[in-house]
């Protein structure tokens, strides 16, 4: 044996081994930049359009005509498909669109239901016959659910039996806008009679940047907007385009209990497995109790997840099935860093993928996490990912009060250093803004998503919204959404890092934190709005020991002054905390109390933490008037 050889090749390896860990370059290498990504959407486009096959509807029909007509393509209830399956009972559903209901190509209609397989069905059907389809939150009734057929401008809205008890309050108010409301359930769908294969002339010479989708916004700051999704941008998801970063293929089966209206269900779920070949085990709804017994009967591999979901999951009761199961990948957004670990151990997940994307935004990115190093990161990134996506994304600083980025002397932005929270920002050309989807027949809200002469005369960019960290160890952070993050004593205090602290505390299930405006006092002061653990109430908490927690884990000026006691938080249909209510409120004890009879409920118990105080106390109209005597200074 070269001893020689051995030993240089040994120290080559290590070599190699510190510079891999040290700038992440394998993690870099397979990252795909914007530009290949957008090179591989065109020479995708140019392939389809030689075949004229431009929908996901010629996907599904190409994998039931394929090797792989007999694989799974989706599960429910004890209910399953195979693409070829699943592909012949799209053809009288598309039928019975054209000649019933004279669905039009390019017509847009409206899909009111929970998660079914003839959700999937009608969606795809109205892919197949050139249609657009609009996906109702399923939840929204009265005004809300009248402005999103407005923003869709629909003749119809296909609905669910379950949800038309929503529907039913405002139908004259559809039909006064010109839409008729069209009940269905899965009987009526089976019973559909005539299976002739959809007309091949519905998808001949589609134009690949024509709306395929509208989805919509969550309406947590007002009404929902339409998010329009294009052609192209289905068929790249469809086709593969996440398969690698999810390490999903033919035999592996994917659980979700999001629901398919929004982006996340339908599109990192459905469309995901489609390209893969692999199968959709959907699930109706998300319940602690049903989750782990439905993902251990349909074997799945693969586990979708979103916001709390992964919180409420490790809150609840020790199950023999939290580790009784086949998953090995976690794949999705949103979970908190005080979860993250527990989640991991407890349900022995090799790996979670924690991804970033917005329907409305033009960045992607994910994190296949499988230990501590990047564990709760978005992403990690090396000198050759900077170098792969240069000048395409970067984060500028804000201003939490006028949410405005803060300029220079020179009048342009201040890009975020290492360490320091910016919001992310992406290039797009100004001949050409259409990097984001845009707002559906809503121009003026799209163009409010761009900000020009940022950084450079001339130069236009997408604001995202979100606000992100990126330190020194190339470890990208989601930090919180722009106006979550609120300014006190001169220091920007970050929503979502403060909720993870205060919800470490035992005695508390979950955490919402908002910043309130105080009497006298510039900014707004933190305030947590909590559930306490295992229902219990203000009595079970130790106030004196809550105290302490916040002040040891957190700087003076992000622990939390007020602490309101709610029954529960309240979430949006796809589980992202609602704030504005709490925040409008604030610490007016009198506009609580009479919000609070007005939904026939005794008012939440507010206690705050006053000045020199060791202990949180109950917060009395004397307090109240105190602070708005300017007689207390917090």
């Amino acid at each position: 044996m070269d001893l020689t050889r051995t030993g240089a090749a040994i120290g080559t390896a290590a070599v190699a081994a510190y510079l891999d860990g040290k700038y992440h370059l394998r993690k870099d290498l397979w990252s795909a930049s914007p530009y290949w990504r957008l090179l591989n959407l065109q020479l995708l486009l140019k392939r389809k359009s030689w075949t004229d096959k431009l929908t996901v509807y010629d996907t599904l029909e190409d994998h039931a005509n394929s090797s792989m007509a007999d694989n799974l393509f989706l599960m429910f209830e004890g209910r399953t498909w195979t693409y070829a399956q699943f592909f012949a009972a799209l053809q009288p559903v598309g039928n019975w669109l054209i000649n019933d209901l004279g669905i039009q190509r390019g017509e847009v209609v409206a899909l009111d239901s929970g998660n079914c397989p003839e959700y999937l069905l009608i969606m795809f059907a109205l892919n197949g016959i050139g249609a657009v389809v609009a996906l109702l939150n399923c939840n929204l009734t009265g005004k809300a659910l009248v402005h999103c057929a407005k923003v869709a401008s629909t003749r119809y809205i296909l609905t669910e039996n379950h949800v038309k008890h929503l529907v039913d309050p405002v139908a004259q108010d559809l039909a006064q806008i010109g839409c008729k409301v069209i009940p269905f359930d899965r009987y009526q769908m089976e019973s559909l009679p005539d299976k002739s294969p959809i007309p091949r002339s519905r998808r001949e010479k589609l134009d690949p940047s024509d709306l395929a989708v509208l989805l919509y916004t969550s309406g947590t700051t007002g009404l929902p907007k339409g998010v329009a999704t294009a052609r192209s941008h289905q068929l790249f998801v469809s086709n593969g385009a996440f398969t690698q970063q999810v390490s999903l293929g033919p035999g592996d089966r994917m659980y979700t209990c999001l629901p398919l209206y929004h982006a996340a269900g339908y599109g990192l779920c459905v469309l995901t497995c489609i390209g893969s070949g692999a199968t959709v085990v959907l699930s109706r709804r998300f319940s602690h109790r049903s989750f782990w017994p439905e993902v251990h009967d349909s074997k799945a591999t693969h586990i979708q997840y979103v916001g709390e979901l992964c919180r409420y999951l490790v809150n609840a009761p020790p199950s023999p099935l939290d580790k009784g199961h086949n998953v090995r990948m976690a794949w999705g957004n949103g979970m908190r860093p005080d979860v993250w670990e527990a989640f991991r151990e407890r349900f022995g997940i090799e790996c979670i993928n924690e991804l970033y994307a917005a329907s409305d935004g033009p960045g992607f990115t994910a994190n296949a996490n499988r230990g501590d190093f990047s564990r709760s990161a978005i992403s990690v990134r090396g000198p050759i990912w900077h170098l792969k996506n240069l000048g395409f994304e970067t984060r500028a600083l804000i201003d939490p009060e006028t949410q405005d980025l803060v300029r220079g002397a020179d009048g342009f932005a201040i890009r975020a250093k290492h360490g320091e929270a910016g919001e992310m920002l992406y290039w797009s050309n100004p001949k050409s803004p259409a990097a984001a989807s845009p707002y559906y027949n809503n121009p003026e809200a799209t163009k409010k998503r761009y900000i020009k002469d940022v950084f450079k005369k001339g130069d236009l960019w997408f604001r995202s919204g979100d606000l992100m960290r990126l330190d020194s160890e190339g470890r990208l952070y989601f930090v919180d959404r722009l106006g979550d993050t609120f300014r006190w004593h001169s220091e920007n205090v970050s929503t979502n890092e403060v909720s993870d602290m205060v919800s470490e505390f035992p005695q508390i299930d979950e955490t919402n934190v908002y910043g309130v405006l105080v009497p006298h006092m510039d900014g707004r002061a933190g305030c947590a709005a909590i559930v306490v653990r295992d229902g219990g109430s203000e009595s079970d908490v130790d106030w004196k020991a809550l105290a302490a927690h916040c002040r040891e884990r957190l700087p003076k000026y992000a622990v939390p002054l007020f602490i309101r006691v709610v029954e529960e938080l309240e979430y949006t249909g796809n589980m992202k905390l609602r704030k504005e209510a709490l925040r409008t409120e604030g610490v007016d004890l009198d506009i609580i109390e009479k919000n609070a009879k007005a939904k026939g409920k005794e008012p939440d118990p507010m206690y705050w933490l006053p000045p020199g105080s060791e202990s949180y106390l109950p917060f009395r109209q004397t307090d109240l008037r105190e602070l708005r005597g300017g007689r207390v200074k917090l």
